[in-house]
């Protein structure tokens, strides 16, 4: 069961803890800020600071992607995740325990920086160790996670929004699921593409790192009596002739910035780049903001409701992102994220129609609404996360990745701290406008530039790709 599979499930509580702390925030600022539940004599934060509690985790996770730039390849992609945990394990502890408001903002900080790492290294680590005709489901269900964590983050919040300070065991409870993962990562053995990376760059002796990469291949195919020593032999061949097929390309660029920006590596990095930043772009931060009012306007929650308004989403986008997981591999990237992203423009026109004519379109906002989450769950949610995992040549794998996720929570802040101004200057009605006008460029980006990658093998794809541009 993909669950269980290990290889997936300890990589995966990075994007787990990375969604709890989305929805334990939620929960944790009102506490923190009541009189009556934060237990403490700070509890009157300014609007400023209350906002650099909610973001601190978002500035600490930019920190760590461009961290991840420098170290990642270094380390390798286990040893990145159980630092990672050990980040987390230390910010959730730091944030609860906090006797003053800079500690808890340090906290945030470094939580964040543990997710940087993450989901950097989570995707990395499971493509590079899953089987090709899998390989789709177990990326796209760390989106899942991430939605698991949500859902996971308000409960916790609901639990204890009526205890004294218990906007302490909100973030604390991150701790144990942090050391999980750490245990895990520490027990599943390298990914053995990065140890023939590191082999055919001389970074160590050649015949040790590749039987080390043959043993992690037996590990990760479930043992030696399930995978014969020729099915590994022939991946390792594979890998090494790919990696000496690339590295003849640009040998005296292989440790320069600039190597990513020539050639096949400047196309990789614009589709990957070009995924995730129309990922934030096209307006999920401020949807998911108008989301309890539009339901509200609807009938269907009274203010006091926000919460279970706010699990209702999340379990909608739990069971949108399962339906994406489970036909990622059948019907393959592109259509998932087309159609998907189809969708998100009408959602967003449908949406800004419900702003300018009011409550006599509440129905149809109410489903504009849940046609937006429902289709950003097929295609942007898991996609993007997938197709950079896989488009990256492994040689320059670490770094592209890390510039993606740095472009990725730089445009998560742009949009955040863009939303409040735009809706100011231009109303919702165009903003949404607007939202739906850069999904139209999006959806253009993806059909013109964004490959198919279904049912091949990491390798296979990096030769596709380099090849298109020669």
């Amino acid at each position: 069961m993909y669950l269980l599979d290990a290889r997936f499930l300890f990589p995966a509580l990075g994007g787990l803890l990375f969604g709890y702390d989305i929805g334990a925030t939620s929960g944790a600022s009102i506490s923190l800020t009541s009189p009556e539940l934060s237990g403490t004599d700070w509890y009157q934060l300014t609007s400023i600071q209350t906002g650099l509690v909610v973001s601190g985790s978002l500035y600490g996770a930019l920190l760590g992607s461009i961290l991840a730039y420098n170290v990642a390849d270094r380390l390798g992609r286990r040893k990145e995740l159980i630092s990672a945990a050990a980040i987390y394990c230390i910010g959730s502890l730091v944030t609860g325990l906090a006797p003053n408001f800079p500690v808890i903002l340090a906290g945030r900080l470094a939580f964040g920086f543990g997710i940087g790492l993450a989901m950097h290294g989570a995707p990395m680590y499971i493509s590079e160790t899953s089987p090709s005709k899998v390989r789709g489901t177990l990326v796209s269900l760390k989106e899942a996670f991430i939605v698991l964590g949500i859902l996971l983050g308000y409960l916790a919040g609901s639990v204890e929004i009526s205890t004294v300070g218990g906007w302490r065991w909100m973030y604390a409870f991150a701790a144990p699921i942090a050391i999980i993962m750490g245990i895990g990562m520490w027990w599943l053995p390298p990914s053995p593409r990065w140890l023939l990376l590191r082999a055919v760059q001389g970074k160590g002796d050649m015949s040790e790192l590749t039987r080390q990469a043959c043993e992690a291949f037996k590990r990760l195919g479930g043992g030696s009596s399930n995978i014969t020593q020729e099915a590994v032999d022939l991946q390792v061949d594979e890998t090494v002739k790919s990696l000496e097929s690339l590295s003849r390309e640009s040998e005296s660029a292989q440790q320069s910035v600039w190597e990513l920006f020539r050639g096949g590596n400047l196309k990789t990095l614009t589709i990957g780049t070009g995924l995730v930043f129309f990922q934030q772009v096209t307006g999920q931060p401020s949807v998911l903001y108008y989301a309890a009012t539009i339901l509200q306007s609807a009938g269907f929650a009274a203010a006091t409701d926000a919460t279970r308004v706010s699990v209702l989403l999340g379990v909608f986008k739990l069971i949108m992102t399962g339906v994406a997981v489970f036909n990622v591999d059948k019907l393959g990237r592109r259509p998932l994220l087309i159609g998907g992203v189809s969708g998100i423009v009408v959602s967003l026109f449908m949406l800004a129609s419900f702003f300018v004519f009011g409550k006599g379109l509440s129905f149809l906002a109410v489903i504009a609404l849940l046609l937006y989450v429902g289709c950003y769950q097929i295609s942007f949610g898991p996609i993007s996360w997938l197709m950079i995992s896989e488009i990256f040549p492994l040689r320059t794998r670490g770094r592209a990745l890390s510039i993606s996720t740095l472009v990725n929570f730089a445009a998560n802040a742009l949009v955040a701290l863009a939303y409040s101004p735009l809706q100011e200057l231009l109303g919702a009605p165009l903003t949404f406008v607007g939202f739906g006008v850069i999904g139209i460029v999006a959806l253009v980006f993806i059909v013109s530039t964004v490959p198919e990658t279904k049912g091949l093998s990491l390798e296979e794809i990096e030769q596709q790709l380099f090849a298109s541009k020669q």
